[in-house]
């Protein structure tokens, strides 16, 4: 495959934006896949990372952003195998050492080499904010045909993130149970829809917005609370007065751990999927007997095709609001500032390549 250059975003420097860059075309080898990018998402995380100064991740600059797509398969490396140039595929991003015994059985998010934070594409590694990505193997593809990339692209971590995350909860999620949902954002709208389509127990989401709690209404939640004023004693008030069994926190912030430790019964999971600065303390009497306390991160390749499935089959959609990649960072300042209903998707423009 004979190529040119491409644009990308880039991240330069530490605490900066990114910015746009032109760059070569990755030419595959070995097992690497060419894809071409036909929608990436954009994730509070990737926030963190920019915001961030030098050393608080072990990343080296300059690499490309963006950790959520979908697109085509483009051109193969000489070794890679399962995978067809044209294939729709989404991209596992979560990229382990591929060999340690946590990678070997799918579970890359969990790499015990790479423990100090995530590593892959838009995570240390180039990624998706770009005309095309190269990912090191066919492992990291799902297959998604008949499926928008658009709507595809936030499977791979606004879905999957919470999909792990309530799969390790479905002991407690019954008929009988409740579910509360904090923070209907990019993953809240996720976890919400979710929970509806794997598990019976009723689903209550609170955010600060009216718009997100009109989304989530839309979404499948069986009640919507605003956060503005709202105590622990009032969640329980309206769901269980023994508290919930299930809370799972898409903000993570100093406001919202304290509330999700405040609705949880005893014996109950908090789980702790935002990534907004606060921290939780667990001790007696600051939570209930019994609690399981988790901070999962992303998925495993198997349950995002499982994802792909439901997503095929209606049970799941991603709300988006789509940029161009010229656009792409005043959409983080759109994110940045709680302005995106669901998921903010940029749509990179095609590659110039030569034949």
């Amino acid at each position: 495959m004979s190529t040119t250059t491409m644009r990308a975003l880039r991240l330069t420097e530490w605490e900066s934006d990114p910015v746009l860059a032109e760059v070569p075309v990755p030419d595959p080898q070995d097992e690497q896949v060419l894809v071409e990018v036909a929608a990436a998402g954009l994730c509070r995380t990737d926030l963190h990372i920019m915001h961030s100064p030098a050393g608080v991740y072990p990343y080296a600059l300059p690499f490309t952003l963006g950790h959520e797509s979908a697109g085509q398969v483009a051109a193969l490396g000489p070794e890679a195998k399962g995978i067809e140039v044209g294939d729709p595929v989404v991209v596992y991003s979560r990229w382990g050492c591929g060999s340690c015994w946590q990678c070997a059985n799918g579970r890359d998010n969990a790499c015990v080499r790479t423990p100090h934070g995530p590593h892959g594409g838009g995570l240390g590694r180039d990624g998706a904010l770009a005309e095309f990505l190269l990912v090191p193997s066919a492992r990291y593809l799902v297959p998604a045909p008949g499926l928008d990339p658009v709507r595809a692209a936030p499977l791979t971590d606004a879905a999957l993130t919470p999909y792990h995350a309530v799969k390790l909860s479905l002991p407690q999620l019954h008929a009988q149970s409740t579910a509360v949902v904090l923070g209907v954002g990019g993953l809240g709208h996720m976890a919400v829809q979710v929970l509806k389509a794997i598990t019976p127990a009723r689903v209550v989401a609170v955010d600060v917005r009216e718009t997100a709690l009109k989304l989530a209404r839309a979404t499948g939640a069986d009640l919507a609370l605003s956060a503005n004023g709202l105590t622990a004693e009032d969640i329980r008030a309206a769901t269980e007065p023994d508290g919930v069994a299930v809370v799972i926190d898409c903000v993570g912030s100093s406001t919202t751990l304290p509330l999700a430790a405040g609705s949880v019964a005893q014996g109950g999971d908090v789980t702790f999927l935002g990534r907004g600065g606060g921290e939780l303390r667990v001790a007696p009497g600051l939570i209930p007997y019994e609690t399981t306390v988790r901070m999962p991160t992303w998925g495993t390749i198997a349950e995002l095709g499982e994802l792909v499935e439901l997503a095929t089959g209606g049970k799941i959609h991603s709300e988006t609001e789509v940029f161009e990649l010229d656009d792409a960072v005043r959409a983080y300042g759109k994110l940045e500032h709680g302005e995106v209903l669901g998921r903010a998707v940029v749509v990179p423009a095609g590659a110039r390549v030569q034949a």
